[in-house]
């Protein structure tokens, strides 16, 4: 196999991140074909084809995409990983290839510039879908997916993701006609896309958080319901690794329990499940979290505000060597004077440990390793303070 090019290896960064709108046409154009059931019809079976070709691709994308390339939760076969891998391309998400090197850029980056696709860094609209129709996105970073690339048929298959696709809307128009291809194929389609961007866009904006992540997922039951499990978005952000991200008998996993009976039968094996520690969460945060909630624990504070105050109140704060000069050339009645002024010196405030914690806990969800954020947001707020008093006011 040949090495991949510069521009396939990720070597994107002098490409724009701006949407460009004509590669948008091929999408548009399949939600407005989805407006020709007026002229085919629509039957009960072609409604039903549609509810099969959704949840069995959905399970491509969550199981194949997701779960299995994208995190590798669950080991499998190599016919069985070319079948995940049709099966999800069948959907026109692109490849295999594409889609898990995306999605461990997302992990690695999640919420914060980098991200490939952030609602709070660049809007809903972006993250949903607008984000795919990029140059910078448009090629898989295959140094992230060494694990993959190994395998000829995948890379193949990455290459030619539309191959997946026109197949199966070749059988399905074969066998179910042209109501078939409109209403089950092309219409499931749409729901595919647009459940899965969800996960991108709505994940990180509605839902609970039950995990201190880092970033801005959060536990949806109703994109749960839509996408198989998917929704749990805050659990598995919490532990990556797991093939189950309904990590509660309550929380509907449908990808989980199909996985679970492929086990069963062993088509895949030694599937991940998170430790009871992580699901009970009193497993402690690792360094990567703890940096990035002490940084927002101490941006809550207004900075520029607490420097112009220390400086204001160094400014109007006599010296220790100024205060021992008066101690020495006082009085014992100047003395005590000047002991009575030393008391009540106003000395700059800076956020104390317990009020760290309040704001704390009224910002992040519960976790053992609240103290290490507080402690690291408070020498961050010090160090920021310090460098503010190094620059000169204007």
């Amino acid at each position: 196999m040949t090495a991949p090019s510069d521009l396939d290896r990720g070597d994107t960064a002098a490409l724009s991140d701006d949407i460009v709108y004509p590669a948008m046409i091929p999408f548009i154009l399949v939600h407005l074909a989805c407006f020709a059931a007026i002229w085919t019809g629509v039957y009960w079976q072609d409604v039903l084809l549609a509810v099969g070709l959704y949840i069995a691709r959905m399970f491509g994308i969550t199981g194949g995409y997701h779960r299995y390339f994208s995190h590798r939760s669950y080991k499998t076969g190599r016919v069985m990983q070319f079948l995940l891998a049709f099966l999800a391309e069948s959907s026109a998400q692109r490849g295999a290839l594409w889609w898990a090197a995306k999605h461990r850029h997302h992990h690695k980056y999640s919420d914060t510039p980098m991200d490939v696709h952030s609602p709070k860094q660049k809007g809903f609209f972006y993250s949903h879908l607008g984000w795919i129709f990029t140059p910078k996105h448009d090629k898989a970073d295959y140094r992230g997916i060494g694990d993959l690339t190994k395998f000829p048929e995948l890379v193949w298959l990455d290459k030619h993701y539309y191959v997946p696709p026109i197949v199966m809307g070749t059988v399905v128009w074969f066998l179910a006609g042209w109501s078939g291809l409109v209403v089950g194929f092309l219409w499931s389609t749409v729901a595919l896309y647009h459940a899965t961007f969800c996960i991108n866009s709505l994940a990180h904006v509605m839902g609970r958080r039950r995990y201190l992540t880092g970033d801005d997922s959060r536990n949806n039951w109703a994109l749960a319901i839509a996408t198989l499990g998917e929704g749990w978005h805050n659990n598995h952000h919490a532990y990556q690794s797991s093939v189950r991200q309904g990590f509660r008998w309550w929380e509907v996993d449908v990808s989980y329990y199909i996985i679970k009976a492929m086990s069963w039968v062993g088509l895949v094996w030694d599937i991940h499940e998170p430790p009871a520690s992580v699901v009970r969460n009193e497993q402690r945060l690792g360094t990567k979290v703890i940096e990035t909630a002490a940084a927002q624990l101490a941006a809550s504070f207004q900075v520029e505000k607490l420097t112009a105050q220390v400086r204001e109140a160094l400014a109007h704060t006599p010296t220790l060597a100024e205060i021992e000069e008066r101690v020495r050339q006082a009085s014992e009645t100047a003395k005590v004077r000047v002991e009575s002024l030393v008391a009540h010196i106003h000395l700059p405030h800076i956020p104390t440990t317990d009020e760290l914690r309040q704001r704390a806990a009224k910002m992040f969800v519960r976790t053992p390793s609240m103290d290490d954020i507080v402690e690291r947001a408070r020498q961050i707020l010090i160090a920021n303070v310090c460098s503010g008093l190094a620059v000169k006011p204007a």
